[in-house]
């Protein structure tokens, strides 16, 4: 993906079953626990370079002592600062890992994961971070100011600390309730409470009022640990568990290397499920709320999730496969004289599998050929027909991230043009097509201001760029950094094309039509944003985009290629999560906000025009 994309975010949890000292005898070190949780955060690293955060707990701990630790912090090199600080000191049989980027724009370490909510009663101690962002955070921003609670800030991630650890509070007053019918006294309650709290109920009671993908993981202060997830599988999480330990992450191989792990080793958290291990080290896996249509994320297998996952390197590799006939049809199958390349790293995978898909193409081609000479075939009639190969070359490298220091338009333009680079004379000028493959695009910016311009030096036949993914056509409300309409070259290009073709009452229809859908609840809702589309083909849109993007200049013809919705789901049946491309949101809420999200473009548009 051209235009870094950020997710939200990604996570790692490991609980010790055992004394610590049964770590150093048998892994060498008291800090087994740490180090791994080091490992399982550096692994996923691609979840989250704009701040990391960690937490602890000890048990066993004496009155007057910590047994409940945090360290957060920003940037880029957040791992590495935080775990040059913690060793000697964050040692316990409880671990939990966060790794951020940003959905909403906000910034500080105040919105670093995990969130601590302090009480003077271990139980009611809890600790939180997540993959997730809510659609509903203002009703349920209404539902604690409703219970007389007063939260400090506006987030989800607060709100839902907030709300989870009021219901937290309620399980322990339950449990003292119990334990002083039963005439206990003294430390003997704290230890009844500490030892019946049911993190179920706690669940039970918090995530139904929640709308969005989410894995939400926590500890408490009394060695509680548990991870859920949403009811329609929106983001993954896996786990691992053993004699010695339980994990779990949000990606397979993340585990996988950290502890030797075979892939079948490790099982997958299922949509509205926990997984719950209680002070004791008691595990157990718990449906707290009933699974929905499961909508797990496409774009986690496209893009986001690492390429290494067993089942996401054979998806990507079809999905670039599946685009042989219309690269084919783009080049006028003329392979002779096409060179195959791909941008950035992530398409990598995507780009094996088109030049499979070529290779097969190629082979038939030549057993026709050697079939249809009517006669055994020379050496070097063979060898004619053998030689033909799919090219392929290395293209474009990306450069050093320029620095933006220069603050004059157009200067910084120029310095972004130069973001990439190419291989000189690597394809023959004039004469030779050049296809470039991404894994998506989504605003085209870098299309316009670097790629296209550079891969034009090369002086191609044609320029052929391919996409993996399908369009991307709506906002994301789950995670991704993908929130307003009007950032999407799709988007764009479809208005341009309403009002080229005197079709521009069709935008004020649907601004009508968002406006009457938002006036239902939120379950009768449906996506009316998806009629923008309906006047025109891929094809049609494909071609107004080219438009728009190519460059002051830039002559040699340009064409745009997109995954269609069915190879979409030939290459990932599993994971059906495919809003971005359809308008079909899983869940009431995001279809509300994508209704809104129109709204919000035509009144900014049309009111500043008036």
């Amino acid at each position: 993906m051209l235009e870094e994309i950020h997710e939200d975010c990604g996570v790692a949890l490991i609980r010790l079953l055992k004394p610590l000292d049964y770590y150093e005898k048998k892994y060498g070190t008291r800090y087994f626990g740490l180090n791994k949780l080091y490992l399982m955060m550096e692994k996923q690293h691609n979840r989250g370079q704009e701040g990391a955060g960690i937490s602890c707990v000890k048990l066993g701990t004496e009155p007057g002592n910590e047994y409940m630790f945090r360290e957060r912090a920003e940037g880029s090199n957040a791992i590495t600062e935080i775990f040059s600080k913690v060793q000697g000191s964050f040692i316990g049989e409880l671990y939990m890992g966060h790794l951020r980027y940003s959905t909403t724009g906000k910034s500080g370490l105040s919105y670093v994961h995990p969130f601590l909510r302090r009480n003077n009663w271990r139980a009611k101690n809890l600790c939180l971070c997540g993959n997730f962002n809510m659609t509903n955070i203002e009703e349920v921003f209404e539902t604690l100011t409703e219970q007389g609670q007063c939260p400090r800030i506006y987030s989800d991630s607060y709100i839902m600390l907030e709300l989870m650890g009021h219901r937290l509070d309620r399980e322990v007053e339950r449990n003292f309730v119990a334990a002083k019918a039963m005439e206990m006294t003294g430390t003997d309650i704290t230890t009844y409470i500490e030892d019946h709290v049911k993190m179920s109920n706690v669940l039970k009671t918090t995530m139904c009022h929640f709308d969005g993908g989410y894995v939400v993981c926590g500890i408490t202060g009394s060695g509680e640990m548990f991870s859920m997830r949403d009811p329609w599988g929106i983001r993954p999480a896996f786990y691992y568990m053993n004699e010695d330990f339980v994990v779990l992450a949000s990606e397979r191989p993340v585990l996988q290397t950290t502890f030797d792990l075979e892939c079948d080793d490790i099982c997958e958290l299922q949509p509205g499920q926990s997984l719950i291990v209680n002070k004791a080290g008691e595990c157990s896996l718990q449906q707290i709320i009933e699974p929905k249509e499961i909508k797990a994320c496409s774009f986690e297998r496209i893009y986001f999730s690492r390429g290494s996952d067993r089942d996401i390197y054979k998806e990507r590799k079809k999905l670039g496969e599946q685009l042989t006939p219309a690269v084919l049809s783009a080049v006028d199958n003329d392979t002779a004289h096409t060179v195959f390349s791909f941008i950035p790293n992530t398409a990598e995978v995507a780009f094996y599998g088109l030049l499979h898909g070529f290779k097969q193409h190629l082979n038939e081609q030549k057993i026709q050929k050697i079939a249809s000479l009517g006669h055994t075939p020379t050496a070097e009639e063979l060898s004619d027909i053998l030689n033909e190969y799919v090219r392929s070359e290395k293209v474009a490298w990306k450069d050093i991230k320029l620095r933006t220091f220069i603050t004059e338009g157009n200067s910084r333009n120029d310095l972004a043009s130069h973001v990439y680079d190419i291989t000189y004379e690597s394809l023959e000028p004039g004469v030779d097509n050049l296809v470039v493959i991404d894994d998506s695009i989504v605003r085209g910016t870098t299309l316009k201001e670097s790629i296209l311009r550079i891969l034009d030096r090369l002086h191609p036949k044609k320029i052929v760029i391919v996409s993996s993914a399908p369009q991307i056509r709506y906002p994301d409300y789950y995670g991704i950094d993908m929130p307003r309409l009007e950032e999407f070259c799709v988007f764009r290009a479809t208005i341009a094309l309403l009002k080229e073709r005197g079709l521009e009452h069709v935008i004020t229809e649907v601004y009508e039509k968002c406006l009457a859908e938002l006036q239902k609840s939120k379950e009768e809702m449906h996506n009316a944003v998806r009629e923008i589309y309906k006047p025109f083909g891929v094809e049609e849109i494909n071609a107004k985009i080219v438009e728009m993007l190519r460059p002051e200049g830039v002559q040699t013809p340009i064409q745009l290629v997109f995954q269609s919705i069915d190879g979409l789901r030939t290459a990932i049946p599993n994971h059906r999560g495919d809003w971005y491309f359809t308008g079909h949101f899983p869940t009431p809420g995001g279809t509300r906000l994508c209704n809104k999200a129109f709204v919000n473009y035509y009144e900014n548009v049309y009111s500043a025009n008036k």
